[in-house]
This record gives structure tokens, sequence and C-alpha cells, in this order.
């Protein structure tokens, strides 16, 4: 087998004059590998190639691939996603994955930044003070998932889970989700495509495509970017991901 024209044409735009070791000890699991992920599976949906780089980073934080991630960002910022932009795919990941997760990609993200000649620290994106990050937190929240339902939430929650709430409300979204530069749909796809990549947060993953389809992200979307994750998060966690999908959509 051979690789595709077509996927080659998109390794040479992400990756260019750079030949991967795998190629010379791997060549047919490479030519596999091309042919699907840069050429089949571009095949379908409508994803730019921006957003489509930003939910595959944002998925390989949630499955702790560190090597793939920093191949992957240096195709994301040779395909235009900005240093900021990166720094809050980031920082978005830490309330889905935890810091634990997060921490060895924030260094990855430092390093591929700094060989590139990107000054740090980049200029702060929070919009929110300690006085505030609860009241615009619940706004934002009730904006994503709905005022009802986060009504509900307060409301069924015993009182001894009532901070949990309000740490969801006050850390969740109004320390992250109320940053600046990347706007609130393109968050949800981010975090969409990190609980799936995640894994076992079903539960959840069904709650965010909801909030997807609250503001604007519509079935067509979301099936793009569980197409655009296949090749890197595996059958399993996509076909869940899929299952839920069918489940709030279908």
């Amino acid at each position: 087998m051979a690789i595709s024209e077509a996927a080659r044409h998109t390794h040479d735009e992400l990756f260019p004059d750079h030949v991967s070791t795998l190629a010379r000890t791997d060549p047919e699991l490479v030519e596999v590998f091309d042919n699907f992920a840069f050429d089949e599976v571009l095949r379908h949906g409508d994803l730019d190639t921006r957003t489509r780089l930003m939910v595959q980073l944002a998925a390989l934080i949630a499955c702790q691939a560190v090597g793939e991630y920093r191949v992957m960002l240096g195709a994301a910022l040779t395909a235009g996603v900005t240093p900021v932009e990166v720094k809050e795919i980031v920082y978005q990941a830490v309330p889905y994955a935890g810091m634990a997760k997060v921490f060895d990609f924030l260094h990855a993200t430092n390093d591929v930044l700094t060989e590139r000649g990107v000054e740090l620290p980049l200029p702060g994106q929070s919009t929110t003070t300690p006085d505030t990050r609860y009241e615009q937190g619940l706004a934002v929240q009730k904006q994503i998932v709905g005022a009802d339902r986060v009504e509900a939430l307060y409301a069924s929650a015993p009182q001894d889970e009532q901070h949990i709430q309000r740490f969801l409300s006050a850390n969740c979204f109004g320390d992250h989700l109320t940053r600046a530069d990347l706007d609130v749909p393109t968050r949800e796809l981010l975090t969409f495509a990190m609980l799936v990549a995640l894994g076992g947060c079903e539960p959840q993953v069904r709650g965010h495509v909801a909030a997807n389809l609250n503001i604007g992200n519509d079935r067509a979307r979301l099936l793009a970017v569980l197409t655009q994750l296949i090749a890197f998060i595996g059958y399993p966690r996509t076909l869940n991901g899929l299952r839920v999908l069918d489940e709030v959509t279908l």
C-alpha cells in the first residue's frame, strides 16, 4: 500500500519538510494511518483545519498521549492555531482532566512554543476576579447547560454537597469557560472531545451533547468531531461517544 496523494498533501501541509522516523522503521503502519487519518477521515464532516486540530489536541491531552500531542501541536501551529489558543486548550483541560494529567502537557506546550521563539508568559485571558467569578461563571453555566437544569442541580444537591455545585459554577465555568480568545461554542466542542477521549464519562458526555446543542453546535458538527478523533483515540471510546450522541439527537 502506498500513501495516497491526498494524504501526502495533507501531511506536507501540516508537517513541512518532516519525515517521521516511523516511516523508516514501520512504513506499513504509517501508510495505513496516514491514508486513514489524513485522507479518508477528512472526507467526512465540514470542520475547518484549525478546529479539527484543536479538538484533536484536546482529545490527546485527555487520553494522555503527550508524544503525539507534541507532534500535532506543531501541526496546529503550522496551520494557524495561535499560541494563545493552544494555551487556552491546555488550560481548559484542567477542570475536566485534572491538573495531574494536564501538568506534562503544559510543560510540553511551553517547550514547543519556546522552540518556536514564542515569548512566555502569554498575555492573560482571564475575564473574572475573585469577586466576580461565581456570578459570571453561573451566568455562562446557565447559557451552556440551561438555566432550568442548573437550578435543578442546585435544588437537588444535598446540603453537604452544595459547595461542589458552587465549585462547578465558580471554578469550572467562572475560572475557565469565561476566558477570552476562544468563544463558547468552540470551548464546548473542546469539552466534548475531552470527555469522549477520557472514557468512562458517558453521563458527562450526554450533558455536553445537550450543552453543545444549546449553543448552536448541531449533531452534524458533533459527529464531525467524533469522526476526526477516531484515528487518535480508537474505536471503543469513539463508539461510546457516538452512542450517546445518537441517544440525545435521534
